[in-house]
């Protein structure tokens, strides 16, 4: 079995294990709310899809999305759960993926599925992904320990990481009933905006 979170292999060997202790099987509670909240038609990006439900939250919504993996085994997941708007998951590898900029990138554990290594890289390209005057919304997972997936990070790492081309507008704790056992207590929903 691969080790590596950073490749492709160590996905397909867990979702078609059926290892998939960070689906929730549903959007969550705070995304569905936020949603309400916000003006549709934004192009919105979703790395890290897995088995895509936030996909349909999206797409229902108005929003044109977006949904990549680079396991094999999480898009053949995702295209079965969503069904007519499978065509909205394209296999992709987030640091290559050829896209202009975003309205809105979406986070839920994808950062904490990445090897620590790989924050600086994630948070240039990120920066990239996000046009100026948008957002990187979603949910981070804090912590410390370096056993993972998922990888906690503290919210000083976090800050060091965003700080330089987002501003924080949002910060508040996910109620542990409302996030799934592997994270629960330790997930924070937050959104940033890029500095233009």
């Amino acid at each position: 079995m691969a080790s590596d979170s950073s490749k492709p292999e160590f996905w397909d060997t867990r979702y078609r294990d059926g290892v998939t202790p960070w689906d929730a099987g549903r959007v969550p509670p705070k995304l569905a709310r936020w949603l309400q909240e916000q003006t549709p038609g934004r192009r919105v990006l979703v790395p890290g899809c897995g088995s895509g439900y936030e996909v349909r939250a999206f797409a229902e919504h108005g929003d044109d999305v977006l949904a990549i993996d680079f396991s094999e085994a999480a898009i053949e997941v995702a295209r079965r759960t969503l069904g007519e708007l499978a065509g909205r998951v394209r296999k992709a590898d987030f640091f290559t993926l050829d896209a202009p900029p975003f309205d809105l990138v979406y986070e839920r554990t994808f950062l904490c599925a990445l090897p620590p290594r790989e924050r600086s890289r994630w948070a240039r390209r990120i920066a990239e992904l996000v046009r100026g005057g948008a957002a990187l919304a979603g949910f981070f997972y804090f912590g410390q320990g370096e056993r993972g997936p998922p990888f906690g990070i503290t919210a000083r790492e976090l800050h060091a990481l965003l700080d330089p081309a987002f501003a924080l507008l949002e910060d508040e704790a996910v109620p542990a009933a409302q996030s799934v056992p592997v994270l629960a207590g330790n997930e924070r929903w937050q959104v940033w905006k890029r500095r233009l």
